[in-house]
């Protein structure tokens, strides 16, 4: 989804109450103590975009990855929002020695309408590259591994995003161009530290 998580303020209140099972009653099996939303829902959100104030829940949607932890602990108070489409993961692989390997996410967001133009666009810009680049018996995933997410991102005319990336400094798969960095690659030394000292 795009827009907005729904939030049910008396189911949250429920699950804080201990009204209803986090979780869908998953780890019901065990005494688990209390329901903590700070600790179990918001201190797991990745971009920390919840905070549970005043005994509401308040949700930053536009810091939010829609990684649905909190929905999948909370599935009565939460709920995705109505502009859904679906996520496109490339690259997923299955080799016997490394072991399985999910896709890389390339587009975090399409809709998913008849005739589905905006999918098979991108879906006909990745078979152009890998036809064109593939070594023979190359799969998708080992062209990305050993050309670069740059490369797929450039051939498929996606901007990069936030989400490409796992973790900050984990896996960068965006770099500079000199045309791109002001002053290029060459640069004088003694002027850089005139304006970097420390």
């Amino acid at each position: 989804w795009k827009d907005d998580i729904k939030i049910d303020q008396e189911a949250v209140a429920g699950y804080v109450g201990g009204e209803f099972a986090p979780n869908g009653g998953a780890h019901s099996g065990r005494d688990w103590g209390a329901f903590d939303i700070d600790k179990e829902v918001c201190d797991l959100c990745p971009t920390k975009c919840m905070k549970y104030d005043g005994g509401k829940l308040l949700i930053n949607n536009s810091e939010c990855t829609c990684c649905m932890h909190c929905i999948n602990v909370m599935p009565r108070a939460l709920h995705i929002g109505d502009e859904r489409g679906c996520s496109m993961l490339v690259g997923a692989k299955a080799p016997i020695l490394d072991g399985a390997q999910m896709g890389s996410l390339l587009v975090p967001f399409i809709k998913v309408e008849e005739p589905y133009d905006e999918i098979k666009e991108v879906i006909e810009a990745i078979w152009d590259w890998w036809m064109e680049e593939g070594k023979n018996r190359e799969r998708l995933g080992e062209l990305i591994k050993r050309q670069g997410f740059q490369k797929l991102l450039e051939a498929t005319n996606i901007e990069p995003v936030p989400q490409h990336v796992q973790e900050p400094r984990h896996n960068p798969y965006i770099f500079w161009k000199e045309d791109e960095v002001e002053g290029g690659w060459d640069r004088d030394i003694n002027e850089f530290r005139k304006n970097h000292q420390r």
